[in-house]
């Protein structure tokens, strides 16, 4: 036996003999054939006599990827060292993503429907360009297959209705993949929101400023509408803020191209009303050398260096709460702008976002936990990342209400 594989008995024509396969194929047959049917008169007699079939049933997810470039290849890392996560596949047209699968000793197809329909998963991601989200959706399922589709949902609010809907009908399971909101940091912030400890909540302010490099506008189309940073980075703000302090009703905005002047923002400011009377600030632009962004001070990716800063400030009427340090401001007496306040503060775990996402989406799958990001959110969020851009164009208050 070589290190990771196992010899597997075979028989082709009549003639008995061994070969060997690694884990990943390995569990991949097993949960193949489990998934055809349970029965076990059903099941080859001769595939692995001395394995707990039933148990590598339950406790295995088999999930594909649909695309495999720079996010999809992060899904990749975190399935391949789960204990529970099977990569069952990978569909990509390019010569990158079969080699890929070679590599991983994983089935490769250049269509994502000749991926579903042989080797049928128990889940995808949809990590393709965003205009080929919904098609490649509703897809998965059209066939059952539970869908991580990454952000944003869609290009617009119309196409991602088409899959709210399609979900809705069909009762497959659809995750949006905003992985902010499985940061502990996060799952705590909102803890402490709902518990009541700020009060009504009266604001939220977000700074997002960072410095992307001059290489990075190399591709032409980050030089023209649809580029810029609202909607390539806004948007994780406008859904982490949805997830906090509850839904946006409305934005007004202003944008500005002044620095580089592209054809497209490199500074934008706005302005939420939220459902609940608060009222929230976006400061966002790509071209400020400043260490005020989620990506510094969090500490979610390494390729980023880390910065002892905060980004996210939400203040209520009884107590206010900074992130990512979750530093909760409050009075123990008198509640006075004279009086003292107090500074008390929660040290989480620190957990993998990404790792944590999926590890919900095979649990969404099992049926034991409801979408925390669902098809309708996917939708809101994106409702409201549109609005800046609109708001910022005409000058107009614009309404997120559907």
């Amino acid at each position: 036996m070589c290190g990771g594989c196992v010899n597997v008995a075979v028989n082709r024509n009549g003639r008995d003999g061994t070969q060997k396969w690694n884990r990943i194929q390995l569990l991949n047959l097993i949960l193949f054939f489990n998934t055809l049917d349970t029965n076990a008169h059903r099941r080859p007699a001769n595939l692995l006599p001395n394995q707990p079939t039933a148990n590598l049933r339950m406790s295995h997810t088999r999930i594909a990827l649909i695309g495999a470039g720079a996010i999809g290849r992060t899904h990749i890392d975190r399935i391949t060292r789960s204990t529970n996560l099977v990569l069952a596949a990978i569909a990509d047209p390019t010569e990158a993503g079969q080699a890929l699968a070679a590599s991983l000793n994983v089935p490769w197809f250049a269509s994502h429907v000749d991926m579903l329909d042989a080797v049928k998963p128990q889940g995808a991601v949809v990590a393709t360009p965003n205009a080929t989200h919904i098609p490649m959706a509703l897809d998965c399922l059209a066939r059952g297959v539970a869908a991580l589709v990454e952000k944003p949902v869609a290009d617009t609010v119309a196409e991602a209705q088409v899959l709210v809907d399609a979900q809705a009908r069909s009762g497959v399971p659809v995750l949006v993949g905003h992985h902010r909101r499985y940061n502990p940091i996060n799952r705590r912030a909102r803890d402490i929101v709902q518990a009541g400890q700020l009060g009504q909540l009266v604001s939220a302010n977000v700074m997002a400023q960072f410095l992307k490099p001059d290489a990075y506008f190399d591709a032409a189309w980050r030089r023209e509408k649809g580029g810029g940073p609202i909607l390539i980075n806004l948007i994780h703000e406008i859904d982490m803020l949805r997830f906090l302090c509850g839904e946006i009703t409305s934005v007004q905005a202003l944008a500005s191209n002044a620095v580089r002047g592209f054809n497209v923002e490199d500074t934008a400011a706005a302005v939420l009303r939220f459902a609940n009377g608060a009222l929230g600030t976006v400061v966002l632009s790509d071209t400020a050398t400043a260490p005020w962004c989620w990506d510094f001070c969090a500490g979610e990716q390494d390729q980023y260096p880390r910065q002892a800063v905060q980004s996210h400030f939400i203040a209520g009427t009884h107590g206010s709460l900074s992130l990512p340090d979750l530093a909760l401001w409050g009075y123990r007496g008198e509640r006075s702008w004279h009086a003292e306040l107090t500074r008390e503060q929660t040290t989480v775990h620190k957990a993998d976002p990404y790792t944590a996402q999926l590890q919900h989406f095979a649990a969404v799958i099992d049926g034991r936990e409801a979408p925390l990001c669902s098809a309708l959110d996917g939708l809101r969020t994106l409702q409201a990342t549109l609005a800046v851009s609109e708001a910022a164009a005409s000058g107009a208050t614009v309404s997120c209400t559907l």
